[in-house]
This record gives structure tokens, sequence and C-alpha cells, in this order.
């Protein structure tokens, strides 16, 4: 359940980062090259360029090899919607990196000796194509008189290609359930509806994965699910960004950051699937959560466009573990969102004390493999 494991996916355990963190491969544009980014008409149009399809290339597509951060190019108040692209460019950087490590690191034979169908690398590549397009929208959707972050260094808990396949579904699901939030986060129509066409990439790429790879239903219901608060599933992707190796120019990421206690299952969880009941666990130790004497507390699950709260008992803890049941009135479909917060519904961003973490419901079974 905790992203920060794992990207807290699926209710796992803490993350352990088993891919070498190294520059993209090929081609390194320079700082001067990289500030060309400032005018939105240079390079390659996504949307019009077949780059951002059909580039069948291990080396880093436009324009992910021009990876500095740019410089602000005018002075002024910064764009309505700024900070939330910035934020999401941030994102992005992480999303790319981790396809085009895979696209450096496999290749054709290695997901087909793997069991897979023999188009699974050129799918990954077509994949990573469009994250290279999303990182070319969002610069330029951040105005002039801001900066545009540049690229960490970022380590991935992928080994072999099962593993990458299996995080390639936890963070395809984890981008359509923070992109809901993230809409709400933004004030202009035009950023609104930029989001939902990203979001509905993202789904695309989920029905590729539970389709091709896991051979499961991709219908979720009649709703994915809504997530209202973007920045904390954000939050948790700072797992993958090696310590000290972003630029030192670029904002704090996420912006604001509530920098909350990862969430997590016990290690002897069996089921994820609506009605279980699984013990919930913190996983950082340097960052624990502080439950007030004589709070009810609740463990808020998110599905569709609904949630359910269930009151917890966290008078004894740490010394007795926090046991929920996951609400048996939620069909076994697409994911569930969950936080542990002082008030029903985690109205509010402060309400909200631990989490989230995003229960994978298709396939459930992956879910459980993974804890």
């Amino acid at each position: 359940m905790a992203i920060r494991s794992l990207f807290q996916a699926c209710l796992l355990t803490p993350l352990v980062s088993l891919t070498a963190a190294k520059p993209i491969q090929g081609r390194i544009g320079s700082f001067a090259e990289t500030q060309k980014l400032a005018d939105p008409g240079y390079g390659p149009v996504p949307g019009q360029d077949p780059l951002f399809s059909s580039y069948y290339g291990k080396d880093a597509p436009f324009p992910a090899y021009l990876s500095d951060v740019v410089l602000p190019t005018k002075i002024g108040p910064p764009g309505e919607d700024d900070q939330v692209w910035q934020n999401l460019l941030s994102a992005e950087w992480i999303i790319f990196n981790f396809y085009q490590q895979a696209v450096e690191a496999f290749n054709t034979s290695s997901f087909i000796k793997a069991g897979m169908p023999n188009t699974t690398y050129q799918r990954i590549q077509e994949i990573r194509n469009n994250e290279a397009g999303h990182l070319r929208i969002f610069q330029n959707q951040i105005s002039a008189t801001s900066l545009k972050p540049g690229a960490c260094e970022y380590q991935f808990p992928f080994y072999d290609p099962i593993s990458f396949l299996a995080l390639v579904t936890v963070l395809e699901v984890s981008s359509m359930a923070f992109l809901t939030g993230l809409v709400q986060d933004a004030t202009l129509p035009s950023s609104q509806a930029a989001m939902l066409a990203i979001a509905e990439v993202e789904t695309r790429h989920e029905v590729w994965s539970l389709m091709e790879i896991w051979k499961t239903n991709p219908f979720a219901g009649p709703a994915d699910t809504v997530f209202p608060y973007a920045n904390q599933i954000l939050d948790t992707t700072g797992a993958f960004i090696v310590p000290g190796s972003c630029p030192k120019l670029n904002p704090v990421y996420p912006s604001p950051r509530q920098g909350l206690p990862a969430l997590s299952a016990a290690s002897d969880t069996t089921s994820l699937i609506p009605g279980s009941n699984i013990g919930l666990n913190f996983t950082d130790p340097t960052n624990q959560p502080s439950f007030a004497a004589g709070t009810q507390y609740y463990a808020v699950f998110f599905h569709g466009v609904a949630n359910i709260s269930v009151p917890v008992n966290t008078t004894a803890w740490p010394a007795q573990e926090i046991r929920v049941t996951i609400p048996k009135q939620f069909e076994t479909k697409g994911v569930i969102v969950a936080v542990v917060a002082d008030t029903p519904g985690a109205p509010t961003t402060d309400s909200v004390v631990a989490g989230p973490g995003i229960i994978l419901e298709q396939p459930a079974e992956l879910a459980v493999e993974l804890i």
C-alpha cells in the first residue's frame, strides 16, 4: 500500500534500489543548448513529429538529453499554474528515466525469454517516447517567468524484465490517480484539459500492460479512482531520486511538500482484495506518525469517486500493530488509495497523517506477490 516502497504500491516492503543510477545513454546536451528549450517552437513538436511515437533507438530522444534547468527568460510574476506544471515536470523526469533505463538495460530478446509477447520491448520504447513528449509539453506549459526543473539521477527497484513490468503497472496506475488530484490544483481550464489528455495516455499505457502482459480484464468499473491530494502521491516518488543529485536551482519537489510518513502493510499480508484484514506498517524509521491521545483516527480508502472511512485503534501503537479491514463494499477493480487521517473522509491535506498507499486490484495477485 505504500508507494514510497517500490513506489509505495501494492502494500510493498521498503524500497531497495537494484539498478545503478547513471546518466542517460547517448548524446547529452550542454547547459547552453538546454536554454534553447525556453522557446516553445524549438525542436520537434509532440503530436506533430513521429519521434514521440515511433523512434526505436536506445539513446534518449529529444528533449530528454537536454536535462539541465531551463532558466526564465522574462521578469514578472509566475504563470497562474506554473507551480503545478513544475511539480508535474519534475515527476515526469522520474517516469521518463524509468523507461529510458529499461530501454538501455533490455532488448527484444530479454522480454521474449521472460515469456512476454515479442512486441513488448517495442511497446516499452513507444511508451518511453510518449513520456519524452510529456516532458516537452510540460516544459511549454510553464511560463517564461518561471524556471523549468531539470533532471536528477534516479534509481529504480527492477533487476529483470518481470520486476520492471510489475513496476510499470504500479507507476502507470499511480499516474492516473495523482492526475485526478493535480487537475484539481490547476486553475486554468486549458491546464485542466491538458492534464486530462495526459491522463488518458497513461490509461492507454496501463491498459496495454493489463491486457498484453498480465492477461487480465483492463476494465476498472464505471470510474477510476479520484484522489484529491496529488502532491502526497508525488512526494512518495522521491524514493527514486538519488539524494543530492538534483540541480541546485530546482524548486522543492513537490511544492508544497508535507513529508508524510510512508504507509505500507505488514509482511504477513496474504490478500489485498476488499474485505481483507491487514496490518499497517510505517516503513521509514526516521519518519513515524504521531497519534494524539484521545483522538480517533481513520483509515480512509478512496475508490472510484467515493471514499469510505474505517476507525482504527492507535492507542497501543507502536507496541501493538494497527489493523484495518479494506471495505468489502468496493469492487475488486482498478486501484484503492488509502491514507490514515484524523477526520473521516480526509477532507483536507492537513487531516492526513500518513500515506498515501495505492492498493492494486488489477491484477490483485500481482499486488500480493510484490509484498
